[in-house]
């Protein structure tokens, strides 16, 4: 697999999240990052590959083990999100801010990471990817001392979650977990 600790990274945009993508890429090339392109080449080639098609693509990547996490773009991070999030074990976080691409990471451990090509500034850009690509899933240090347990319980249920059982369980959670199931995670 390819790892962030390694700085090797994924990447994928449409046309309309091309530009965004670039600039971000130049940084982090920049920084000695190594840059895995699944998206578009340029963003006046016919025909134009679709947003879906390409977050399938780089979905794949990372359900298969190939890539740690990813960065895809799109006009507005939303297509393309919920593309790539059709393949298993991928969740993507659609973000627009430093604070929310940070909490995406310790919170909810997204592989994946959407912005908008249509809403985010290049600068912008940089500062979301650098805070995400330096951020660890329960590495915030928040007040809260159940912080790291709480989103690791819910982390875990949504990966065991099957709807089919869910419907069948009258829609509820099969085997609920508890705080107390986490408590070596809670801050003392």
């Amino acid at each position: 697999m390819k790892t962030i600790k390694d700085k090797e990274l994924l990447v994928a945009a449409d046309f309309s999240g091309f530009d965004l993508k670039e600039a971000i890429v130049a940084h982090l090339k920049n920084k000695g990052w190594k840059i895995t392109d699944v998206g578009i080449r340029d963003k006046n080639e016919q025909p134009r590959e679709i947003f879906h098609r390409i977050g399938f693509k780089a979905g794949s990547l990372i359900s298969e083990g190939e890539f740690e996490r990813a960065l895809i773009f799109c006009g507005t991070g939303m297509g393309i999100q919920i593309a790539a999030s059709k393949c298993p074990g991928v969740r993507t976080g659609n973000v627009d801010n430093v604070s929310a691409a940070i909490r995406a990471i310790e919170g909810n451990d997204v592989n994946m990471l959407s912005m908008g090509g249509f809403y985010t500034a290049p600068q912008l850009g940089i500062e979301i990817a650098e805070a995400y690509l330096n951020s660890t899933f329960c590495g915030g240090d928040y007040e809260w001392p159940y912080f790291n347990a709480f989103h690791k319980l819910a982390l875990d249920e949504i990966n065991e979650f099957d709807y089919n059982q869910y419907k069948d369980n009258d829609f509820k959670v099969i085997n609920p977990k508890t705080l107390d199931d986490y408590e070596y995670l809670v801050k003392k």
